[in-house]
């Protein structure tokens, strides 16, 4: 009887080990199972982080370079301004001493036609005399 209950005992003990080994080897590939899917999730959440970052900076060097084009813009547009400006400056300054110079060379002409009206004037008054005292 007692060996009959040691053969138990011993296929008991035999049994409990091969579910022992059994749900063992089940924990371990369990455990691969969730350290898999863990690292599956660290590299999605790891890649959509990554892509949020890039997205980020893409969207600042977008504004970056928007702030850069308005800046010259606006620079460009001032010097346009100015060169306009100048160049309006110069123009009615040319404008001014073009007037002066035909007022100039108007008054020359006047003076001397004046003076060559005056001489035909003069002229024809010695003719006139000169025929007076002919007649």
């Amino acid at each position: 009887h007692e060996q009959e209950h040691d053969h138990e005992i011993s296929e008991l003990i035999t049994k409990h080990e091969g579910e022992m080994e059994k749900l063992r080897a089940e924990l371990t590939e369990e455990q691969q199972r969730l350290l898999d899917e863990l690292r599956q999730q660290m590299a999605a959440t790891h890649k959509a982080e990554i892509e949020q970052a890039q997205l980020q900076l893409q969207t600042l060097h977008s504004l970056e370079l928007e702030g850069l084009r308005l800046s010259l813009n606006n620079m460009h547009t001032s010097q346009l301004e100015l060169t306009q400006s100048n160049l309006r400056r110069e123009k009615e300054t040319a404008l001014m001493e073009l007037r002066e110079m035909l007022n100039d060379k108007r008054a020359q002409e006047i003076a001397i036609l004046q003076s060559r009206h005056q001489l035909e004037l003069d002229k024809i008054k010695e003719q006139c005399l000169k025929e007076k005292e002919d007649l």
